[in-house]
């Protein structure tokens, strides 16, 4: 393993709760490894990106009532391609060269499971997007 991998890894957050079994698909188990664990030390990111994403989109967002504020959040990322290809890159640039070697094999399923888990974490976090009025 080299210097970058290992710096890597060292950054990732434990995810106590994401077990690794022999009887789970080589997908899951790359959910639970790699996945989760990214996409959890990336959440400040990913939260800002979208913050970033509702301004762009002139704050149609902020209009919303919670319900339609989720179904915004995975529109959001099931149907931009652009943005959804941003939020992808934030996470495969965290990946070591062996998990993106892994990762390679079967990226359109993996791709799935991974947007899957950001808009479940953005949707668990909708109150992070609400505007702050000064008085």
């Amino acid at each position: 393993m080299n210097q970058r991998s290992a710096d890597l890894l060292s950054l990732r957050p434990e995810i106590p709760n994401a077990k690794i079994t022999p009887y789970m698909s080589k997908d899951e188990q790359f959910q639970n490894s790699t996945l989760r664990p990214i996409i959890k030390f990336q959440n400040p990111l990913l939260i800002e990106a979208f913050k970033n994403y509702i301004i762009k989109h002139k704050n149609a967002f902020n209009q919303l009532n919670i319900e339609k504020r989720l179904d915004y959040i995975e529109n959001a990322i099931q149907k931009d391609i652009k943005f959804r290809n941003s939020l992808k890159g934030m996470i495969i640039g965290q990946f070591t060269v062996e998990e993106y070697m892994a990762y390679i094999q079967n990226s359109s399923t993996l791709n799935k499971r991974m947007m899957n888990i950001v808009v479940e974490r953005l949707k668990d976090q909708v109150q992070a997007f609400e505007i702050t009025v000064l008085v």
